[in-house]
């Protein structure tokens, strides 16, 4: 199977759920308060709207530097690209506990850990996935990669993990811990510094 029907629905996914997470940010109603007072409480959900933007910002970036080197996929990528997709899918619904229960006195560390856990699972399948097509399948790619480029990719991918296992570690700590880390990582990769990072080639590799 060549590699457009699976790059189009999974660029339709990516869309959805990059927009469903507006949907968390609320107008205040008429008569409830001061505008400005209404707004600015609502801070949870713009800060885990901008991190999770970006977060799914690049893995599709990620997502499309990976599967342009493929020519042709198989059964084992298709399955591992559906995993991935059903990662992203759920990320609207852990950015939106996350905004919910930051500020709350109950709850607050476990929706932080549930949040920090969604980008690290999404991470890992992304490293699977990576596995697989730089080194169980190089017949289906468009060029040969060298091993050590190929080890290069991978592991700058699995590093970039270590930053959500602390995240969600330490949501146990503080929530906002939780909430700073995954918005550094989310500006790191933002940035052109994180593609040569990964032995210059073009992933801004957040997993």
């Amino acid at each position: 199977m060549s590699t457009n029907r699976l790059e189009a629905f999974s660029d339709g996914v990516f869309a959805i759920a990059i927009t469903l997470l507006v949907l968390d940010i609320h107008v205040p109603e008429p008569g409830s308060g001061h505008l400005g007072h209404e707004l600015l409480a609502q801070w949870p959900s713009y800060a885990a709207y901008v991190i999770s933007f970006l977060t799914i910002g690049i893995i599709w970036i990620n997502h499309h530097a990976a599967f342009s080197r493929l020519r042709a996929v198989d059964q084992s990528i298709l399955m591992l690209n559906l995993l991935l997709l059903l990662s992203v899918g759920i990320l609207p619904f852990t950015t939106s506990l996350m905004a919910t229960y930051l500020k709350e006195s109950s709850g607050e560390s476990l929706a932080a850990a549930i949040y920090g856990a969604s980008f690290l699972l999404m991470g890992a399948i992304f490293v699977l996935a990576n596995r697989q097509i730089l080194f169980r399948r190089p017949q289906l790619l468009r060029e040969p990669i060298e091993p050590e480029a190929a080890r290069g990719i991978l592991t700058f991918a699995a590093i970039g993990q270590i930053p959500y296992v602390l995240a969600t570690v330490l949501a146990f700590v503080s929530p906002y811990i939780t909430l700073a880390i995954c918005a550094a990582c989310a500006v790191y990769y933002a940035l052109p510094v994180a593609s040569r990072g990964a032995g210059g080639h073009s992933d801004a590799s957040i997993a």
